[in-house]
């Protein structure tokens, strides 16, 4: 799940949540970016998702650093100035800047721009020597670094959290092929991966018995009602995770449990009883075919992390000549 921008900062190509979601209405598959589901209540959601005993992923992605942290820090040397795509609650990026040699700056890049600074600002409480630039953006797009950075030898890009599996195949390639771009050539990129396992374990996390997935998931129905003055019922849609192959992904839908009608912006649209909006899909990898696609965006992997279970990966990238 998926921590992305504000759209004052995303130029002309940006939509509102109003232009997504009759986008998603007149598609036949009823698609609507996860992006949307980080409002403030969403991302609070999310890091209540992160400490559930069915997620695995955060905290097999923490243990896989926390076990690995001193070579992971040599791995990529000192001096670097760390730049987190979707960074949330920075959690993971604290340890990571505490075990790395002298590390430059910090750039956290998030979409919701109050969760976004209040993050930042915890950090830099606990490091408080430590520059922090805050960037609200949508990494989904081709975003900008600030102009005024702290002076930094290199850089390193962080996305944790198997974010990257949130994003298509070819999207995924041409956000890698972006971040070579404004990392440059000497870069190095450090990315969790989760892997494909048994269904039956990657449908548990994402459709915990606790519910609060569920409550995640209509939360972008109560965030459409409260922005664009609609009056959808989230009871009355039932939130679902699903697994599929060809490539491996789950895919999270809230399907509607009655017939619906929807009107905004003088269109009616109506959705019928068991159709569903598509609110996110999460690509699972193996480690060989994530190298692949790395190494068609520039990328060479250089070295990998993974826990026992083989659930979940860290992968560090270093910048290549693009193919």
């Amino acid at each position: 799940m998926f921590s992305t921008s504000s759209k004052t900062n995303l130029g002309s190509n940006a939509q509102t949540l109003g232009e997504a979601l009759i986008e998603a209405l007149e598609r036949p598959e009823r698609r609507i970016s996860p992006i949307w589901f980080y409002d403030e209540r969403g991302s609070a959601l999310f890091e209540d998702i992160t400490q559930l005993p069915s997620y695995y992923l955060t905290r097999t992605e923490i243990k896989i650093l926390d076990d690995n942290l001193e070579e992971i820090s040599r791995a990529i040397g000192r001096d670097r100035l760390v730049i987190e795509l979707g960074s949330g609650s920075s959690r993971k990026t604290f340890r990571l800047l505490r075990a790395l040699d002298q590390p430059a700056g910090y750039v956290p890049v998030d979409i919701s721009a109050k969760y976004l600074h209040q993050a930042a600002a915890r950090l830099s409480s606990k490091l408080p020597s430590l520059p922090v630039v805050a960037l609200v953006a949508d990494f989904t797009t081709e975003f900008q670094l600030p102009p005024s950075l702290p002076p930094h030898r290199n850089r390193l890009g962080f996305f944790p959290g198997s974010t990257v599996g949130n994003l298509e195949v070819a999207e995924a390639q041409s956000l890698l092929m972006h971040c070579h771009t404004i990392l440059g050539d000497e870069a190095t990129f450090l990315i969790g991966v989760d892997l494909d396992k048994s269904p039956e374990v990657l449908i548990s996390a994402y459709d915990d018995p606790e519910g609060v997935t569920a409550e995640f998931n209509r939360n972008l129905l109560k965030r459409i009602n409260r922005e664009l003055g609609l009056a959808i019922d989230p009871s009355a849609f039932a939130h679902e995770a699903r697994y599929l192959t060809n490539p491996a992904r789950i895919e999270m839908h809230l399907v509607a449990t009655v017939d619906q009608t929807l009107e905004i912006s003088g269109r009616t649209y109506r959705l019928a009883a068991g159709e569903s909006f598509h609110t996110e899909t999460s690509h699972k990898y193996t480690v060989e075919d994530f190298s692949r696609l790395a190494e068609k965006a520039g990328w060479e992997l250089s070295h990998y992390w993974c826990d026992t279970e083989k659930r979940f990966a860290v992968l560090l990238l270093t910048a290549a000549k693009v193919k």
